[in-house]
């Protein structure tokens, strides 16, 4: 086990460091201090060359030109949060809106366009890194002082945990996830339409004009938001592309499993290489978002096109707030959150 710190530029002139956790079996995990930004999970290739499977970019500039939140940590509310409103015990608050009158992935100041300190750890068995932050209303607009703690572990199992805590001095809500886009195939492959994906859900959200949910749960079955049995993406987004969206732009309600024991939330794999992603969540809806319309012009290490990948964003039903049988957000002074995220690799 083994980790490596190096500098991968500067933004906002402030050093972006990237740490890169190894494991024995040559497995690598690159986490960055902006944005707690999730450059690599890359593993060795049947050639020799190593796979990023990651939508990624080689320096931060590509990273922070555009507007896809690649990889990045979002919150402290990720999803949309309809007009930037919400109430706690009755007061009203109301935070800054970056979409439509909305407040979408925290916000235009949320933690996915913050610094992180960084510290890490190693174990005989597991290497990580700890990104910590100190949220502030002057910074998001978010009641109270909010400490979220973000720590990227890699194990000898080739499984990624991601650990989200946080803690406040005042009333306020927390879910955050980590944006990620994967791509399991070769270098050379250019979309996600020949992997298979496979989701634990039976029903996905209803939502109007502006993507805020509705309150009214669709059945998956008989729709191309069925995914209870591996079904290969492409077929599914061909259904979708005459659409508005031109692919998906959706939440799936599914059923939160943390414990590799369970059935994951989510399992994404390519028969092409034979690699394997299971997803594990303690939380009850996905956002999977297909890259639809991806600016062509965009630096990545693939193509960017339409379906150039998967986003997959672990997290509690969005718009909570104002659906309370989604789930409840809120975190109080004295009561900490913590919330998991599993990528289990199979190469």
């Amino acid at each position: 086990m083994e980790i490596k710190e190096s500098s991968f530029g500067t933004f906002e002139g402030q050093e972006v460091k990237k740490y890169t956790l190894i494991n024995d079996q040559d497995m690598r995990v690159s986490v960055l201090n902006y944005a707690g930004l999730l450059q690599e999970i890359s593993v060795p290739g049947k050639d020799g060359k190593r796979v990023n499977l990651v939508l990624s970019a080689a320096d931060i500039e590509h990273f922070t030109d555009n507007g896809m939140c690649n990889n990045r940590v979002i919150g402290l509310v990720a999803g949309r949060l309809g007009k930037g409103e919400f109430t706690i015990d009755g007061q009203k608050y109301h935070v800054d809106t970056n979409e439509n009158g909305n407040t979408l992935h925290g916000g235009p100041n949320g933690l996915g366009n913050q610094f992180f300190d960084a510290q890490t750890v190693t174990t005989p068995n597991t290497v990580k890194v700890v990104l910590t932050k100190t949220m502030t209303p002057e910074i998001d607009s978010f009641p109270g002082n909010e400490k979220v703690t973000v720590t990227y572990s890699l194990s000898n199992d080739n499984r990624v945990v991601i650990d989200l805590d946080g803690e406040t001095d005042a009333n306020t809500l927390f879910n955050p996830t980590v944006h990620t886009y994967f791509n399991l195939g070769d270098p050379d492959v250019a979309t996600v339409e020949d992997q298979v994906l496979q989701v634990n859900s039976k029903f996905h959200l209803d939502v109007d004009g502006e993507k805020i949910p509705t309150g009214k749960k669709l059945v998956n079955a008989g729709t191309p938001f069925d995914f209870q049995t591996p079904r290969r993406l492409g077929d599914a987004l061909n259904e979708m592309k005459d659409t508005k969206e031109g692919g998906f732009d959706d939440i799936w309600q599914v059923e939160p499993s943390t414990n590799v024991n369970h059935e994951p939330v989510a399992v994404l794999s390519d028969p092409a290489s034979g690699r394997k992603m299971k997803l594990y969540s303690d939380r009850n809806g996905l956002v999977m978002y297909t890259a639809n319309g991806m600016d062509s012009s965009l630096k990545f290490n693939r193509p960017s096109a339409s379906w150039c990948a998967l986003a997959m964003e672990a997290q509690t039903l969005s718009d909570t707030p104002h659906h309370p049988e989604f789930g409840d957000i809120t975190l109080r002074p004295g009561k900490s959150a913590h919330h998991r995220i599993v990528y289990a690799i199979e190469f």
